[in-house]
């Protein structure tokens, strides 16, 4: 947690967030005043038909776009008011990505891929974190292979890793086992779950799969860029 940050603070937060886009000279309203708070350690599913603004909500979340109104908040900072450098930075240090198609670096080996965040970030023995990372992931034997070497499991794990192995407080997820079949999916999904528990990691998992979806603290359902239903999952007494 940034120690500008409350306890009581959202990790992550979106305030009348809308996004508008020209559309053959049209506008097209992606987003429309979304309102949405997330706490730290919370584990929210995202879901909504294809259409619905799902990535990008992910993207303005990550502050890789910017809203046409409204804030979105990380750590009580305002990500709009930010330059594209302290934007960078500010992910750099606290905000990890998995992707559906993996996005690893086809020249790097998978422990060069995991070692590159963590260098960009000045971590300390960069390289014994991560091929530890990539053996709490099941590819301790694995490290010097490139990604053309591994199957689509393989490389999902290894965009775990580097997602992991910084230690972000905020981790988001397009899609992450949308290119997998339903095995593989589902064991990509239990070894997401729980490197989020034991991290402690606030995690954003945009998805379509209901099953998915039923893991998590909480379900957004989005359509036609506004949020419909807003539920948490009851805990056990």
């Amino acid at each position: 947690m940034n120690e500008s940050q409350t306890s009581n603070e959202p990790q992550l937060e979106c305030r009348g967030v809308s996004k508008v886009l020209d559309s053959g000279g049209r506008p097209l309203t992606v987003l429309d005043g979304i309102d949405l708070a997330i706490a730290p350690g919370e584990l929210v599913a995202i879901l909504g038909p294809s259409g619905s603004g799902k990535s990008t909500l992910l993207g303005l979340m990550a502050g890789l776009d910017r809203p046409t109104s409204g804030s979105v908040r990380l750590g009580g900072r305002a990500l709009e008011a930010l330059s594209e450098d302290e934007l960078a930075r500010l992910r750099r240090r606290r905000v990890g990505f998995v992707f559906q198609s993996f996005q690893l670096l086809a020249n790097l080996t998978a422990r060069e891929n995991v070692l590159l965040p963590l260098e960009l970030c000045g971590v300390p023995d960069a390289r014994a974190r991560a091929e530890a990372t990539l053996a709490e992931v099941g590819l301790a034997e694995r490290v010097h292979h490139y990604p053309s070497q591994l199957s689509g499991g393989e490389q999902q794990r290894v965009a775990l890793a580097r997602a992991f192995a910084p230690g972000p407080d905020l981790l988001l997820a397009d899609e992450p086992t949308g290119n997998l079949d339903a095995e593989t999916g589902a064991r990509i999904l239990a070894l997401l779950l729980d490197m989020r528990a034991r991290s402690g990691t606030t995690l954003v998992l945009v998805t379509h799969d209901p099953q998915v979806a039923s893991r998590a603290d909480r379900e957004v359902h989005l359509a036609g860029g506004r949020i419909v239903r807003d539920e948490r999952r009851e805990v056990p007494a």
